[in-house]
């Protein structure tokens, strides 16, 4: 790769300028195209549209823009994809490029359309960095003693009421996570440290749900009670979202806005505990706030990767399928049965038991599962010759397999 020194002169070497924004915009091809050829119309189709100080090869030689990166995919002979753009420009120009990318119609023979999803200010991304890690090195500073907070009658208490922390396939936890009947899940392993110094041993950290693990899932659906400790801020209500789909949660205790767990005095450990509160109730709740947000926005909040239904066509769903369906409606949640060659239908059973039901179901030709369909399930299937699955949505891991048929009742019901 060639590379143009720009060193030299009495203005020694040019700076680059600190990208502000981001712009993120859909798109959707009726045709098979390649990046180069998107990046390409972007480039050429907006050439003179704007004037000469908003050319954009102009402004990315004088770094006011940054490199034109665009994520596809390819299926069905269509390609559905997603423009990022950064930008050093102020707001109002960085808009009007953006709303000059919604004039491109066609990539070359083929007809396209884009849609600016939004304008993202990066700043507040590295803000919101820097008081992530500030909260780290502040937490770091206590637990070393230096900025100690407690009482000197707290700090011999807490040698009859604080535990070890252990491990439970991987995941931090309190020493009595097993033996309880009960459990508490938290989101990283210094809220559980922060319970233990309540003298609270049954909690285990979810490790930001970005991994969960089916260990997890079953513990918790094998507990009488559980209760998901989240953070005051929207991180948490997210985190709640996320367990909701994929284990048993009954109750969700709420840190106070704007505070997180690992760092709450035991009073108000204690407290938010007491004032826990039934989940279903506390999603209706959550749904309401979200929808308030977003008519006070006046926009909706749309994903790139959604709408895909409006470039590809979905399968048309069987008449035996759609009575397979019924079944979900007397399912408890994350509960599965086995429909028989018969047309009877087994006992519900749950995750933890579903591979062992499965090898010993002779005569299965589905599973029904009241909850989202993940990579593992539809392997057991296949394990299992069971050629038919469904579920209630797509869960992790979840891909179309050749030899198992699998149906989603959000998408076919």
């Amino acid at each position: 790769m060639n590379r143009k020194n720009n060193s030299g002169g009495r203005g020694g070497p040019k700076q680059g300028k600190a990208m502000k924004y981001q712009i993120r915009a859909d798109i959707k091809v009726n045709g098979t195209v390649q990046r180069k050829d998107i990046i390409g119309a972007i480039m050429g189709q907006t050439e003179g549209l704007l004037g000469d100080e908003l050319e954009l090869r102009k402004l990315q030689r004088t770094a006011r823009i940054g490199h034109v990166d665009v994520e596809t995919e390819t299926k069905g002979g269509k390609v559905h994809g997603l423009i990022l753009i950064p930008s050093s420009l102020d707001n109002v120009e960085t808009a009007i490029i953006a709303s000059a990318l919604e004039t491109i119609d066609r990539i070359g023979p083929c007809s396209a359309k884009i849609s600016v999803v939004a304008i993202q200010d990066i700043r507040a991304t590295k803000r919101t960095a820097v008081v992530d890690r500030a909260k780290e090195l502040l937490l770091s500073l206590v637990n070393s003693g230096e900025a100690a907070s407690k009482t000197v009658i707290e700090e011999v208490r807490s040698v009859l009421t604080t535990g070890t922390a252990t491990s439970f396939h991987g995941l931090t936890c309190g020493p009595n996570i097993e033996s309880s009947s009960s459990l508490i899940i938290v989101e990283g392993r210094n809220d559980v440290r922060n319970l233990l110094n309540c003298g609270i041993k049954n909690a285990i950290s979810a490790d930001g749900a970005g991994t969960m693990k089916q260990e997890l899932i079953d513990l918790a659906n094998g507990k009488e009670t559980v209760v998901l400790a989240i953070d005051g801020d929207r991180g948490g209500e997210m985190l709640f979202s996320q367990l909701m789909e994929t284990l048993k949660v009954d109750f969700v205790a709420q840190a106070p806005v704007g505070q997180e767990w690992e760092l709450l005095p035991q009073k108000t450990v204690t407290k938010c505990l007491s004032m826990k509160v039934d989940a279903s109730k506390f999603a209706k709740t959550l749904n309401k706030k979200q929808a308030d947000d977003d008519q006070k926005a006046g926009v909706e909040d749309k994903n790139w990767a959604e709408d895909m239904d409006e470039v590809y066509e979905v399968a048309e769903t069987p008449a035996e399928v759609h009575e397979m369906f019924d079944h979900l409606d007397n399912l408890d949640k994350n509960k599965a049965l086995f429909v028989m060659v018969d047309g009877s239908v087994s006992e519900p059973v749950g995750p933890s038991t579903l591979s062992k039901a499965a090898a010993s179901a002779d005569g299965a030709v589905a599973i029904v599962f009241n909850g989202p369909l993940s990579e593992r399930t539809l392997e057991i299937a296949s394990e299992s010759a069971i050629e038919t699955v469904i579920g209630t949505k797509a869960g992790k891991g979840y891909a179309a397999r050749d030899d198992v048929k699998s149906w989603l009742a959000e998408i076919h019901r």
